[in-house]
């Protein structure tokens, strides 16, 4: 027997598929290994839950989903194969041979991906969230690029008629897991691959450039030169150019030997711009309170990508090598500035005695919740995988980790309400 390629690690140390082939039109993942999540999940994501959904609401019979459910968890799936509309595996069962299951969903018509990518071409946050492999809620209501009930139609080899049969709720299951990893599949599954949808991204932000660089400014009255400074005070000067509603954009730097990295200047020059257009509006500069630390993990929050591209490791790699951290002290700082702001960077790396009232009341108002039992320490309240940090803004921030490993990570949104702070970290 052929023996199975290892999987790659993410950023965050989670097993990750290796593509084995890649057509932008047609991929093909190797197996996943069996599911280790301590709740039994396959899906982390909200799209991929989305996906699970779909499946149990449309499931006939419980047990037969649940079967279907222990064979995913088991890792009897083989390579899954993604195309237009289109999943398909073998699923290995009682005998020795597998089935062929698949599960097929209607692809998305070219006014609908229309629709999705002129949305997404809109905000730039759009595009960074699906470099950064995140589906924004918003593109996603926009069609019908997340399955329903009864979207999709199973089917299998074996001589079940059950809808589904263990082997095709199994494969279902095991896409989740691949949703979760690169939305890009889910596309694909609508009917559009990854380097379409990348490069219509890039034509209509080109076109958004063109016409933004094109449109005539409107004329500026003007005095001569020889009237402002011969002209009595009579004479008024025309009223100071209103400021541009947005900084300008930075020019593109060409790769060059011994020159700086594109990357780099491209960062800084853009930088530069936001900064002044903020210093012009409002006659303030939020970066010049910041240590260079705090400026630090803000320049690393604001580029798209959280490390994971071969440009973002090395930014990364960078801004950490100056203020002598590692890297992976500055992506937990990143995640710290994205949940909170510096507020969020204090409460990740600053403990503090709190003064009685909401700390004190938080572990009844869990308990109550039905949560289990934390124990506190300083601000912060834990569990085993769980931890909440009182902030000195009177929000609570949730954390996370890996049982035995004290590896806390932030996550979900600060809440005046821990009950709240918690459930946003657990999701739905």
């Amino acid at each position: 027997m052929t023996p199975r390629p290892a999987p790659r690690r993410t950023a965050r140390g989670a097993a990750r598929a290796p593509v084995l082939l890649h057509d932008d039109r047609r991929r093909t993942f190797p197996p996943l290994p069996p599911a280790t999540r301590e709740d039994g999940a396959f899906a982390a994501t909200w799209w991929g839950n989305a996906w699970v959904a779909a499946l149990e609401e449309t499931a006939l019979d419980p047990a037969r989903l649940a079967r279907g459910r222990a064979y995913a968890g088991r890792g009897l799936v083989d390579a899954i194969t993604v195309t237009p509309g289109r999943v398909t595996a073998y699923v290995h069962g009682s005998r020795a041979r597998p089935y062929r299951a698949q599960i097929r969903l209607r692809v998305l018509g070219d006014d609908d991906w229309e629709t999705f990518l002129d949305a997404a071409a809109d905000r730039p946050d759009h595009i960074a969230a699906l470099l950064d492999k995140d589906v924004p809620h918003a593109l996603a209501d926009l069609t019908d690029l997340l399955p329903h009930a009864g979207d999709l139609i199973p089917d299998c080899s074996c001589p079940d008629d059950g809808f589904p049969c263990k082997h095709a709720a199994a494969l279902c299951y095991q896409a989740a897991r691949l949703l979760d990893e690169d939305p890009f599949t889910l596309f694909l599954m609508r009917g559009r691959g990854e380097q379409e949808i990348l490069a219509a991204l890039s034509h209509r932000s080109a076109a958004h450039s063109a016409a933004e660089n094109t449109a005539a400014p409107p004329p500026v009255p003007t005095v001569p030169a020889r009237a402002a400074v011969t002209a009595t005070p009579a004479v008024v000067l025309p009223p100071p150019l209103p400021p541009p509603a947005h900084p300008g954009r930075p020019p593109a730097y060409p790769e060059a030997p011994d020159a700086p990295d594109p990357l780099a200047l491209e960062l800084l020059a853009t930088e530069a711009a936001a900064r002044a257009h903020t210093h012009l509006t409002t006659g303030h500069d939020p970066v010049a309170a910041l240590t260079p630390w705090q400026d630090a993990v803000r320049l690393a929050a604001a580029h798209p990508g959280s490390g994971l591209t071969a440009a973002t490791r090395a930014l990364y790699r960078d801004l950490a090598a100056a203020l002598d951290r590692t890297p992976a002290d500055l992506a937990r700082a990143v995640a710290a500035w994205r949940q909170g702001g510096p507020a969020g960077l204090a409460v990740l790396e600053e403990p503090w005695d709190p003064p009685a009232g909401p700390f004190d009341r938080a572990r009844p108002a869990l308990l109550a919740a039905d949560f289990p039992h934390f124990r506190p320490w300083h601000n912060r309240l834990s569990t085993a995988t769980l931890q909440l940090r009182y902030g000195r803004d009177g929000l609570w921030y949730g954390y996370e980790s890996d049982a035995g490993c004290e590896d806390w990570w932030p996550g979900g949104t600060p809440d005046p309400d821990p009950v709240g702070a918690l459930s946003g970290l657990l999701g739905p």
